[in-house]
């Protein structure tokens, strides 16, 4: 459900960067400027399907200033749940697409001191939106792109309008410490990361174990879908809706008819949060306190899922 104005887009150019990785450019599709798009924001699309529509939301990559055109890089994964297929197997330029206007709940920290920015795979695409405006304001920043061997030199190609001597694509997690990376860093640092979870929770976690106070931490979440199947009953209706392994809640009521509200479809900006009334969530949002969490009564329908078979929901 995209809960604020619709923009229209036309595909104006589509870029393989890697047998996994396409950007994709987009324009208005009436012609004109686009809406600015802050740092970190991404783009809620609709993308058709043969059964239904998807509504994904991908990272702009482009600067603030860039209003010409969006640009997204979409990794074609092995267990596409039908965006990503899309894109990389159905999209042709000239294609016109509907999404939210930009959104981002991972914004630049103007008075922090200095920029940590730590990418795994896919998660350096909200991070390059940050670099034109780091470098037209000579703010002091320091990048870590992780990669595999395979991708390095994509990488490498993608930071190299913003390359310098703090600008790093390094192959394999173990090619730098987290724990040295962090604790050389000075007061006022700011640090901001993006990739796969198991990457941004060893930020977080190293970061709070030396002494960083949390809210310098700062993370992008794609979210983790997968688990165990389950059921979401909604109290008001009675309905059981069940909620497959491959999908996500948000999903699983969308395609029941079920309005609800939603934005980032990231577990950041809090739009879909619901009020669960039986079962247990399994949290893996970063809106939510850690005390919320453990109260167990919200819960963001987006990326989270159940350690209960079943959910009930005050819907």
């Amino acid at each position: 459900m995209i809960t604020s104005q619709p923009l229209a887009v036309r595909v104006r150019l589509i870029e393989p960067l890697s047998p996994t990785l396409k950007r994709v450019s987009l324009e208005h599709a009436d012609g004109g400027l686009l809406p600015t798009s802050p740092p970190g924001a991404h783009l809620a699309l609709i993308l058709p399907g043969e059964k239904r529509q998807y509504r994904n939301s991908y990272s702009i990559t482009t600067g603030a200033d860039q209003r010409s055109r969006y640009e997204i890089i979409v990794r074609r994964t092995a267990d596409s749940r039908g965006g990503s297929a899309f894109i990389h197997d159905e999209l042709r330029l000239g294609d016109v697409l509907t999404s939210a206007l930009p959104n981002s709940q991972f914004p630049l920290q103007n008075r922090a001191r200095k920029h940590l920015l730590i990418g795994g795979g896919i998660g350096i695409t909200p991070l390059l939106s940050f670099l034109p405006q780091l470098r037209a304001r000579r703010d002091w920043l320091e990048l870590h792109q992780f990669s595999t061997r395979q991708e390095a030199s994509v990488f490498e190609k993608l930071l190299d309008p913003f390359g310098g001597h703090d600008v790093h694509v390094n192959v394999g997690r173990q090619a730098v410490a987290l724990a040295d990376l962090l604790a050389r860093q000075p007061l006022g640092t700011h640090v901001y990361s993006c990739g796969p979870k198991q990457l941004m929770d060893a930020v977080n976690d190293t970061a709070l174990a030396l002494g960083w106070p949390p809210v310098r931490i700062n993370l992008e979440s794609f979210g983790a879908f997968g688990g165990d199947a389950f059921s979401v009953t909604l109290s008001r209706s009675g309905r059981e809706i069940p909620v497959g392994e491959h999908e996500s809640m948000l999903e699983a009521l969308e395609n029941a008819g079920v309005q609800v509200p939603s934005l980032c479809r990231g577990g950041a900006c809090g739009e879909c949060l619901s009020t669960v009334l039986d079962g247990v969530p399994d949290h893996r949002d970063h809106f939510l306190t850690t005390e919320q969490k453990a109260e167990g009564k919200l819960v963001m329908p987006c990326v989270s899922r159940a350690r209960t078979p079943y959910l009930t929901l005050a819907r």
